[in-house]
């Protein structure tokens, strides 16, 4: 007698292409890859193009006629899904770092074939803003998928000639990542120079570049970039997506441009990517003897000489005997060039990488505790409005009011970017919404970056009038709170009463109670507004400070001229 499972699996088995993939839209494309372990005539049921279409639409990250437009550049629809299942929808999203004030906001959308970084920039905008999709924004990083699924990671930058890309390696990418993390990865050449041995294989008693000195790293990272910029030339500059003005063909160019730069390097136009030649070298790779004389280190260095580990607990010194006891603790110095050159020991070329990885935060009213000294971009967590939790997500406005209308003798309002998320308040037992600040377009920073413009009681509703002429609006509803006030020194602002009232779901304002300040807020899709083409591509900055912006600044730091002595690094 037939078990209940073979049965099963019969009945599937009967089934036509076209019905089982219309079954598979209640499936995931985890669950797609175990039914095809279960046999192979399951398996010739299950991956065909069919199925793996319907699981791209699945995971929802570009709708049906971008996934159809994507096929065009790839082998199949099952290695398009698994390049948005394992890069496009963990980096999607708000990603932010603390300095300069005013606001670094970095939003990963999908490109072509493609994850696209862009910073928005520090602007001024006009009453039209959102509806015209006029934005300044500047390019970051992006990650493109090989007609075999393969990825490649470039970042974007400048030098003194202009506008450059800068390739590299993807090290992974945790499906929920919270921080990305731009690193200098050591690689070792195999017998065949194209044959690469992946980073993952080092050794324990090696040093991650993570570990070592922030200026070993800045170093490390300026030197490579330095190697393996590539100057961009057209259609390359500001194309990263498909806008409503953009021709297809124009991007699929593009996209044949970066695979054979990424490949090829700096011969990339004289190379075809059918061609399979045996390179003597990796175009995106640093070798370690020319790294090693930059660095210009006082301590001998033998590429054969056995190193260990050192840390700052351990009682052997490593480097030599020195005047000291031989059972001193090594110092930090000793323990930074020894850390320095156990890196520099695991791999004899190295390349810049891009790793995503999740990490514990702690957090303060909706904004993250990052580290200083780490070249790394922050996710925000970005929930989407639901019942219980209407206006959360990105909003963006300006001060002013009636809402939209600007005067003459002002045409354009400083933008700011505001994330607006709920929290269970400890002091009034009960929720509170709050609107952090993640971006101003003033000249000079007014209110410090991740503070929070407004907090108000969101379960208790308030019956407190408009306190301005309302010109002729009518409030759904109305909240109090506090907003920001100055207090105590810049980074430590004080509050004053205040209320938010609620024209629509989807356009709010804010009243301080004392000066009848307002700030009104429109809910924001920011993919929507860069596709709409109109707004302008703000060159980038030197590649290190254009992916994480070390120095505190209070001024517009991407708006600078590069020829601006302090612009180059």
């Amino acid at each position: 007698m037939m078990n209940k499972e073979s049965f099963g699996a019969c009945l599937l088995l009967t089934l036509p292409q076209d019905v089982f993939a219309v079954i598979s839209r209640f499936l995931s494309p985890s669950d797609i890859c175990n039914l095809i372990l279960c046999g192979k005539s399951i398996c010739a049921l299950v991956d065909s193009d069919k199925t793996w279409l319907v699981q791209c639409e699945v995971v929802k990250v570009i709708p049906l006629f971008e996934i159809v437009q994507w096929r065009i550049g790839i082998s199949s629809y099952k290695v398009l899904c698994r390049f948005l299942v394992e890069v496009v929808k963990p980096l999607v999203g708000i990603w932010v770092q603390e300095n300069p004030e005013l606001g670094n906001v970095v939003y990963v959308m999908p490109g072509f074939l493609s994850v696209v970084g862009c910073r928005i920039i520090p602007q001024k905008v006009g009453p039209l803003w959102i509806q015209e999709g006029r934005v300044k924004w500047s390019p970051v990083f992006e990650i493109i998928c090989g007609p075999d699924g393969s990825n490649g990671f470039f970042l974007h930058g400048r030098d003194k000639e202009g506008s450059c890309l800068y390739p590299g390696f993807v090290m992974g990418i945790e499906k929920s990542c919270n921080v990305l993390l731009l690193e200098v990865e050591p690689r070792r050449e195999k017998i065949l120079c194209n044959e690469i041995e992946s980073g993952t294989s080092r050794k324990e008693e090696e040093i991650p570049f993570c570990k070592l000195a922030f200026s070993d790293r800045k170093n490390l990272l300026n030197i490579v970039t330095s190697h393996v910029g590539l100057h961009v030339v057209e259609p390359l500059n500001g194309k990263l997506f498909l806008t409503l003005k953009d021709d297809e063909a124009m991007l699929v160019e593009r996209r044949t441009m970066l695979l054979k730069m990424h490949k090829f390097g700096g011969n990339w136009k004289n190379m075809n990517l059918e061609e399979d030649d045996q390179l003597c070298y990796n175009p995106m790779q640093v070798d370690i003897k020319e790294l090693w004389e930059y660095l210009k280190d006082d301590f001998f260095f033998d590429m054969e000489e056995d190193l260990i580990k050192v840390t700052p607990t351990e009682s052997t010194n490593v480097l030599g005997e020195s005047s000291s006891s031989k059972n001193t603790a090594p110092s930090s110095s000793e323990i930074r060039h020894s850390n320095r050159k156990s890196f520099l020991s695991s791999g004899d070329t190295f390349g810049l990488s891009l790793k995503a990885s999740y990490t514990e935060l702690d957090s303060y009213e909706g904004w993250p505790y990052m580290y200083v000294h780490h070249f790394s971009l922050y996710k925000l967590p970005v929930k989407k409005a639901v019942d219980h939790e209407v206006y959360a997500g990105l909003w963006g406005g300006t001060f002013g009011w009636p809402a939209g209308k600007f005067p003459k003798e002002k045409p354009e309002k400083a933008l700011y970017l505001l994330m607006l998320t709920y929290e269970e308040s400890k002091e009034y037992n009960e929720r509170v919404l709050i609107g952090t600040k993640i971006l101003e377009g003033n000249r000079y920073v007014e209110r410090p970056n991740g503070t929070a413009m407004f907090i108000v009681n969101i379960d208790t509703p308030s019956l407190e009038p408009f306190p301005v002429d309302a010109d002729e609006t009518d409030f759904k509803n109305s909240y109090s709170g506090n907003g920001i006030a100055e207090g105590y020194g810049f980074r430590y602002p004080g509050s004053k009463p205040g209320s938010l009232f609620v024209i629509t779901n989807d356009l709010l304002a804010f009243v301080w109670q004392e000066t009848k300040d307002v700030i009104t807020l429109q809910r924001l899709n920011l993919a929507e507004i860069l596709k709409k083409g109109l707004g302008s591509c703000v060159s980038p900055l030197p590649p290190t400070k254009n992916f994480t912006y070390m120095r505190r600044s209070y001024i517009n730091e991407f708006t600078k001229s590069s020829t601006d002595p302090s612009y180059s690094e």
